[in-house]
């Protein structure tokens, strides 16, 4: 093992160690092996910032322009009627139609939009039908991640992982070579959910009454006493807020600053901060009663006029590893107070302005129309308790579907590459007016650009420095003997795992490379391991953080991280088994 191999391996383990960490965002982690390996001369900056010039890069950073075309035009009111016709009429007709619309949604769009978008719908399905959104959360996801490995397009690692084949002088993916495996693995995936997944998927309690359709669990919230409250120099046990609302209170902060622990002769004073537990329908009667102010809530005259809102903090959010504080929430969203918390299930027992925040949070907010539209359209938050229904100009539709299918056409049969036809629609969707030069720059996920483009790096140096062919001689010393099915089930294997607990596009951008050389050690095709890590990459069902849509529904749906392992992994062990038999005969040896 040479020096360089070893700087280089020593790199990436502590990478891995990073993205299992998750203490750095992914995106920081990518950039930050990127500059490793030129800060210790592994890479020329030629060779260690090429990934943002890669066409790979550049394609994925395309391709969130055309999605926010396809959803921007108004086609998801269509998606909604049918999802909810169907939720009402037959509830395992609702999971086939989930999981084909999210499918075939994810094989030409982004999968992290479509459940984006998805989600706000199902979950009004789930009340409307009275039924958990647990129960319809899961396959909308697992549908989503299927669907998105029929195309080239479908995630943004099947156009990664084609980008470094292309670099190593094999020839790109093909718009639907994946197809045909693809699909087969999407009708698995479906017959599990209807056959099996149903049964297994649990039902988390939520209250489907009207009244309390903001209620998905308890949340805590902070509260002040005024002047005029009727519980204030009374004592804990005595007080309207325990006799009259049944509300617990958790903390006592008088206005020294000293906190104490409650207890029922505990004497409450007016100026006393107060941190309450209680579900969504005592909050809205705490807002506007008299002599109590929910803390950060300026417009507490105005409280009936308001509507509390549940929002999910996105993947790509700005939000991310901040608190409210530090990004001036009151502030840039006036009319807008964050009343409560509740991370990963978990409830928040700190000050909510000083909570960092992570993707799949839920802010319980209370707010005004006005803001609420200003938050949807900053992409920081999702809207869940409400889907923006928008007019539909089919005139749109139709133009955006035209530019979207020949941008799609003209790369599968070869005319030109995704990339440039890709750049062709998006330049003709602004022409006609049908996205504005600053919604196309607000489509794009930078933070995945980042991430892309420092993986790449790591790849670039795998195979430079030949750690690629050392590891590659490994896997083959020790499996080669049985065969390539032997070698392509231990590729589809690691990938999986690896996939589970790190990002999916740093999994692939690690062991393309190195299928790469093991296939050309072997004498063997580098395509049908090159789909193993593909395919593996984007099938993560068993961890909510394998992939960022199983993080979306973790919080909206309730779930625990044993329901994952419940469900996701016989699903990962079945296209296991379906990979070991299918890959070879779609793609030879």
């Amino acid at each position: 093992m040479t020096t360089d191999i070893a700087i280089v391996l020593s790199i990436i383990f502590v990478a891995v160690v990073l993205f299992i960490w998750e203490r750095f965002s992914v995106d920081t982690v990518s950039i930050l092996v990127m500059i490793a390996l030129m800060a210790t001369g592994i890479l020329s900056p030629e060779e260690g910032f090429a990934g943002f010039s890669n066409p790979a890069t550049l394609t994925v950073g395309a391709m969130f322009v055309i999605s926010t075309a396809v959803f921007k035009s108004g086609i998801m009111n269509n998606v909604s009627t049918i999802l909810t016709k169907a939720g009402r009429t037959n509830f395992s007709l609702c999971l086939l139609f989930i999981m084909l619309i999210s499918g075939a949604l994810s094989a030409f769009i982004n999968d992290t939009a479509v459940v984006a978008l998805l989600m706000p719908v199902v979950i009004q399905v789930a009340k409307d039908a009275k039924i958990s959104p647990s129960k319809l959360l899961m396959p909308l996801s697992f549908g989503a991640l299927l669907g998105g490995i029929c195309t080239l397009i479908g995630t943004s690692t099947n156009i990664l992982v084609s980008g470094i084949a292309e670099k190593q002088g094999l020839p790109p993916f093909g718009m639907f070579e994946m197809a045909p495996a693809g699909i087969c693995f999407l009708a698995a995936g479906i017959i599990y959910i209807l056959v099996v997944g149903q049964f297994i998927i649990p039902s988390r309690k939520v209250n489907l009454d009207p009244a309390d359709d903001f209620e998905m669990g308890q949340y805590l919230a902070e509260i002040i006493l005024l002047s005029n409250s009727k519980s204030a120099e009374k004592t804990i046990a005595d007080c309207p807020l325990t006799k009259d609302l049944d509300i617990e209170i958790l903390q006592v902060t008088r206005e020294t600053g000293a906190t104490e622990y409650p207890r029922p002769y505990t004497m409450l004073h007016a100026g006393d901060l107060l941190k309450v537990r209680c579900n969504i329908e005592k909050l809205k009667q705490l807002a506007v009663r008299e002599g109590i102010q929910v803390k950060g809530d300026t417009l507490h005259e105005a409280a009936k006029n308001l509507a509390l809102y549940e929002t999910l903090v996105t993947p790509g959010s700005e939000f991310i590893d901040k608190s409210l504080s530090e990004l001036h929430f009151k502030q840039t969203y006036p009319g807008a107070s964050v009343l409560a918390i509740r991370s990963h299930g978990d409830l928040i027992h700190e000050k909510i302005a000083h909570t960092e925040l992570k993707s799949g949070d839920i802010l319980l907010m209370r707010s005004e129309k006005e803001a609420i539209s200003r938050l949807r359209q900053s992409k920081n938050l999702l809207i869940l308790t409400e889907f923006e229904q928008k007019k539909t100009n089919y005139t749109k539709v139709a133009a955006t579907l035209a530019i979207v299918f020949a941008a799609m056409t003209v790369a599968a049969i070869g005319v030109m590459p995704i990339v440039l036809s890709a750049a062709i629609g998006i330049i003709l969707l602004i022409i006609l007016g049908i996205l504005k030069p600053e919604e196309a720059y607000q489509a794009i996920e930078w933070k995945v650009i980042f991430m892309l483009a420092g993986v790449l790096s790591m790849g670039v140096a795998l195979e430079k420095t030949g750690a690629a062919a050392l590891l590659g001689q490994g896997i083959q010393d020790t499996l080669g003997n049985y065969g390539p099915v032997a070698v392509l089930s231990a590729f589809f294997i690691m990938t999986s795992l690896l996939t589970n607990i790190m990002s999916n596009n740093a999994t692939a951008a690690l062991l393309a490379p190195i299928a790469i050389v093991t296939a050309e050690g072997m004498g063997i095709s580098s395509r049908p391991l090159l789909m193993a890590v593909v395919f593996a990459a984007s099938m993560s069902f068993m961890t909510p953080i394998g992939y960022q849509t199983n993080t979306m529904i973790y919080g909206p749906g309730n779930y625990k991280f044993k329901d994952y392992l419940l469900v996701g992994t016989p699903l990962n062990i079945l296209v296991w088994l379906l990979a070991m038999f299918l890959l070879p005969k779609v793609f030879p040896f």
